[in-house]
């Protein structure tokens, strides 16, 4: 009897027939407050925890400014960087997502370069222009194959460059920091310490983001960078967003590859296209 009442029973015709049931409606209920109570005691997280290098939980934003001023903080083994986390980030990939996609990768770009000189080696003597035509498909496809890696791998983090003077690389870090810290930028976020050059070099400025795909994410953070005072509207220099991928890959300017080593600029985005 139980048996054929079970064969009978509609699940579909029952909740879409039956959607304000009491019953149904107090298990919803207690079902959000659950989540809510869960999302709200969720610890904070801190990928940089013991890192002398970086900002601690128990450490107030101001308290690790002053300890850690890139103006005058000398770069070394232990401090290549200074690092910022945002306490409610979800985590970022793992040392095994990466060396996955490293290792596809590196596959990838030395399968390209065999193709390159092939093509080279057969075009021998032809203007420059024609072999960079043929070269050119070869290269957006690997560029869309590397970035579908990196997803395929959950290695998706990117990050918006700054690079403010050393005159105001302390205060331009301590507006990064307090956003990154307040939930206002991305998941994390860096900067360079004093490589003993002085006051003659840029100091840079990492801004992270989680998934360098999610565009509306991208610009988001963008548009509080301008909001902070960090990003001019109206730059002829812009700043560019470049995928960790490609970092971890060594795709920089001039690349032997001749592949573009970042993905957007601000002045496209702000001005609503792509680069």
């Amino acid at each position: 009897m139980l048996e054929e009442e079970c064969e009978r029973f509609d699940p579909t015709r029952y909740w879409t027939n039956h959607p304000h049931l009491l019953p149904v409606v107090a298990a919803a209920s207690a079902a959000k407050a659950e989540a809510a109570s869960s999302s709200s005691t969720k610890p904070f997280y801190n990928p940089y925890k013991g890192l002398t290098c970086a900002r601690q939980l128990e450490e107030s934003v101001p308290d690790f400014l002053q300890r850690l001023p890139p103006l005058t903080s000398p770069v070394s083994k232990d401090c290549p960087w200074i690092f910022i986390a945002n306490p409610h980030a979800s985590s970022r990939p793992t040392d095994k997502d990466q060396g996955a996609f490293s290792q596809a990768a590196e596959k990838m770009l030395q399968e390209f370069t065999q193709q390159k000189r092939d093509i080279e080696k057969s075009m021998a003597g032809k203007a420059q222009s024609s072999i960079t035509r043929k070269l050119t498909p070869l290269r957006k496809a690997l560029e869309e194959k590397l970035l579908a890696k990196a997803k395929e791998n959950n290695f998706t983090t990117g990050k918006w460059m700054l690079f403010p003077s050393p005159e105001d690389v302390n205060s331009r870090w301590a507006i990064v920091a307090e956003a990154t810290v307040n939930r206002e930028l991305g998941i994390a976020a860096k900067v360079a310490p004093d490589n003993g050059e002085g006051d003659r070099t840029p100091r840079l400025i990492c801004v992270y983001t989680k998934d360098f795909s999610d565009i509306e994410d991208v610009k988001r953070v963008l548009g509080r960078l301008v909001e902070l005072g960090l990003v001019k509207k109206k730059d002829d220099r812009g700043i560019y967003y470049k995928a960790d991928a490609l970092t971890e890959m060594g795709i920089n300017s001039g690349n032997e590859f001749g592949l573009k080593p970042t993905l957007y600029s601000s002045k496209d985005l702000l001005g609503g296209g792509k680069k």
